[in-house]
């Protein structure tokens, strides 16, 4: 009988001493309880064994049955027992590794001083938890997720370590995609802005004494038309061999792609010949290029400047850069223009704009998000919101989205301007989370540069899973426009991986792009917004009342749903309702507020319309 047992069972105990009883106690009376202690001591000893096998099948069991690894070793660490996910993990049978250390199952990654800390852990906490690399029977290694608890016994000797283990190779390719998403274009492989200015900065610190900076933009005049003669397909080969050209000319440079049709190059040179550089740099590049059967030579905009004469931070530089790019663009094609101070934001608004932008994103206390809620037709209820951005300049107040999203297109700005907004949208619905407030999807804009960037997916994993978000809980509304831009590449798969992670997709401004239905039709689509262009005149004009007919019943034979948007008037209500259109958005309902204001419309009552009774609120699904 084990001693944990005996020690466990105090029944156990009393039938132990009562067993001598059973023969030296003189009354027969007293022997036969004696006798009856016995029998409810061994009855319950025997209960408690079968709960303990049962228990230990039961475990059995449930390491059979698990998706990590699991592997028993004695205390000089060869192998005694696995479970089925470490062969399906490993491939070695228990029969192949009973009895081998398991060291010998590390791959050659980690040296002596890695097992020194891991056996140190192990003898001082009793436990080790942390990334190993290991082999696989077929020779290959992976990575795992590797935790081990060492076994004790009544003595405090450790007898055995049992090691449970997840492999995460998957998790580490994702991890290596999206940081070759976040850092590198995926059209020509060079480097992306953020990149760029990570690559900038480390070159800045490490300028020694007389050496200087030689920087510029190269933008290629007229690359519209080019794709709009040669086709999308061939557009991006040329932007790839463009790449390419000018990296093999830059040899020991820093040569990315900003987007579009930008690119930047860094040298480090103990020369002054800023100007003859900047002169080579357009002539090999203006050499022709052969696409198919053509021969094309591009002409280029170049701005320039040169550390540390005109700056030593590189936000700065890149300032300066584009400015210098602006004014070359706006004396003609084919120009280039080194910066000066001259150059400065007297001579431009839009740049001293796009500067103030640039402050806005770096302190972020200038922009914000409005929400505008969607609502269900028939009852009135809210099911949904936009967020919409807004800029609160400190001397000009609010700042027009048609003045600066522009602005922030071409400048470059785009990338952390949509990252801003996605973190802020998840960051305020999980603060809507922790107030209990109903979970009502949030709906944010995409633009063409968040797609063909390659930053958007890795923006919106990192952010969900930060702020402990559903994707569910976060659509995405692109516009035709976007839809249609050669720059974002075939944007099916994407849009179907998105909506595979969960993300809802809708159109925005539907009717006002140029895409056609044959089109539509193979998009991976939940809803469609329905212009408040068609909208505003209903339902006087005949032309609008037929025109969102026929979109409402495209959309029902798509199966999609289709907010109206800036429905402002009951007869507009009425007339949509008629129609079958379900879902609306606009001032009759809501206008857009600050996350404060919807937060006390919530914790005051019902979120209420302008000029209707109260409206309940829908969950969430």
């Amino acid at each position: 009988m084990s001693p944990s047992l005996t020690l466990n069972r105090p029944l156990i105990w009393f039938a132990l001493a009562a067993l001598p009883a059973c023969v030296w106690l003189p009354a027969p009376g007293l022997r036969l309880v004696a006798v009856g202690v016995v029998i409810m001591g061994l009855v319950d000893a025997w209960r408690h064994l079968r709960r303990d096998r049962q228990n230990a099948e039961l475990m059995q069991q449930a390491l059979m049955l698990s998706e990590e690894g699991v592997q028993i070793t004695d205390a000089d660490n060869r192998i005694q027992a696995v479970n089925p996910a470490f062969t399906r993990i490993t491939g070695f049978t228990e029969e192949e590794v009973r009895g081998l250390n398991a060291a010998n199952l590390v791959a050659a990654r980690h040296d002596t001083a890695f097992f020194q800390r891991f056996w140190q852990s192990l003898a001082s906490k009793g436990r080790w938890e942390g990334e190993i690399w290991n082999r696989r029977k077929q020779g290959d290694e992976y990575p795992e997720w590797l935790r081990v608890k060492a076994v004790t016994d009544a003595r405090g000797r450790i007898t055995h370590y049992v090691g449970t283990f997840t492999d995460i190779s998957v998790h580490k390719a994702r991890e290596q995609d999206l940081r070759r998403i976040g850092f590198e274009d995926p059209l020509t492989g060079l480097p992306n802005r953020r990149r760029l200015h990570d690559l900038m900065t480390s070159r800045l610190r490490h300028l020694r004494a007389g050496e200087s900076l030689d920087m510029a933009i190269i933008d290629i005049d007229g690359f519209k038309s080019v794709n709009d003669s040669l086709g999308v397909e061939q557009g991006d080969r040329l932007l790839a061999r463009f790449g390419q050209r000018l990296a093999r000319h830059m040899a020991g440079g820093v040569v990315g792609r900003l987007g579009g049709d930008e690119f930047l190059v860094i040298r480090t040179t103990t020369f002054d010949d800023h100007d003859k550089w900047v002169a080579g740099l357009r002539q090999h590049m203006g050499e022709p290029f052969e696409v198919g059967s053509r021969t094309l030579r591009l002409g280029l905009s170049i701005g320039s400047c040169r550390a540390p004469e005109d700056g030593r931070d590189s936000g700065v530089l890149f300032q300066r850069l584009e400015s210098a790019l602006y004014t070359a663009k706006r004396h003609g094609r084919n120009v280039s223009q080194r910066f000066r101070p001259a150059l400065d934001v007297q001579d431009s608004p839009h740049m001293a704009l796009v500067y103030a932008l640039r402050d806005a994103l770096a302190t972020g206390d200038q922009l914000e998000l409005h929400y505008q809620t969607q609502h269900r037709i028939h009852d009135g209820a809210a099911v949904g919101m936009e967020a919409l951005l807004r800029w609160r300049h400190p001397e000009h107040g609010m700042v027009s989205p048609g003045e600066f999203i522009p602005l922030a297109e071409r400048h470059g700005l785009m990338g952390s301007l949509g990252n801003w907004v996605i973190d802020e949208a998840l960051a305020q619905m999980a603060r809507w989370r922790e107030l209990g407030l109903p979970p009502l999807p949030v709906w944010i804009n995409i633009s063409a540069i968040q797609m063909f960037q390659g930053e958007l997916e890795s923006a919106l994993s990192s952010g969900l899973a930060r702020h402990g978000i559903p994707a569910a809980q976060l659509g995405l509304e692109l516009t035709e426009s976007v839809l249609l831009d050669e720059r974002a590449g075939d944007i099916v798969p994407r849009l179907e991986a998105l909506r595979g992670r969960g993300h809802r997709i809708a159109i925005d401004d539907f009717g006002t792009g140029y895409s056609s239905l044959s089109y539509l039709k193979h998009l991976p689509l939940d809803k469609i917004k329905l212009d408040r262009a068609f909208i505003r005149s209903l339902p006087e004009d005949a032309a609008d009342a037929a025109i969102v007919g026929a979109v409402l019943a495209m959309a029902r034979g798509l199966d999609l749903e289709v907010v109206a948007e800036g429905v402002e008037t009951e007869a507009q209500l009425d007339f949509l309702k008629g129609q079958g259109c379900t879902l609306v958005q606009g001032f009759l309902f809501a206008r857009p507020v600050p996350a404060e204001a919807l937060i006390e419309q919530w914790q005051n009552g019902p979120v209420t319309p302008a000029g209707t009774a109260a409206l309940g609120v829908e969950p969430s699904t």
